[in-house]
């Protein structure tokens, strides 16, 4: 479950984003305004707000690192290599060979309501431990701000240690 690297030195210091949390494959209906369950098909996109979040960063011209795990699977890989083609830094990334990348189905109904449906037996977003996470990485950042993920662990426990050892390198400021 080591970290897969972005083929670059890793930008540190001012200026660098470094985003926390999942990044997922969502399925989208192939027509608008229809439930999941109306839905003739569906095309796949890459998802989650914190990954979102990274590449808008960096298309905006600002560096920017994800860290987070993904499953050892097709899919955790082409997330990781949409990241990578989008110049995020994939230091933080962790794959895990037990559990897959998350799914979500979603659609905009024509009331105007979103509709979800997640595929997680845990997924290996949520899986994230606090021994996975890239310190030097995190360390690098002059300030921090992330909306840490409630998928950073499949039980409350987890999730807080996660997000303690966040908090206690970005309280080291």
């Amino acid at each position: 479950m080591a970290p897969i690297t972005s083929g670059s030195a890793t930008p540190t210091g001012n200026g660098l984003i470094v985003s926390f949390g999942e990044m997922l494959i969502d399925f989208v209906p192939t027509v608008s305004g229809v439930s999941l369950a109306e839905a003739p098909g569906f095309l796949k996109a890459p998802g989650g707000a914190p990954a979102n979040v990274a590449i808008a960063v960096t298309r905006i011209g600002g560096k920017a690192a994800f860290v987070g795990k993904l499953g050892d699977d097709e899919f955790g890989h082409m997330l990781a290599g949409i990241l990578r083609e989008n110049g995020v830094v994939c230091d933080g990334i962790s794959f895990d060979t037990g559990a897959r990348t998350a799914l979500a189905f979603v659609t905009l109904r024509a009331d105007g309501e979103r509709e979800f449906m997640f595929y997680r037996n845990p997924s290996a977003d949520m899986l994230l431990k606090p021994e996975e996470l890239n310190l030097e990485l995190i360390r690098s950042v002059s300030r921090r701000f992330s909306p840490i993920s409630s998928s950073l662990g499949p039980k409350s426990r987890t999730r807080c240690r996660v997000q303690g050892q966040i908090r206690a390198i970005v309280a080291g400021d």
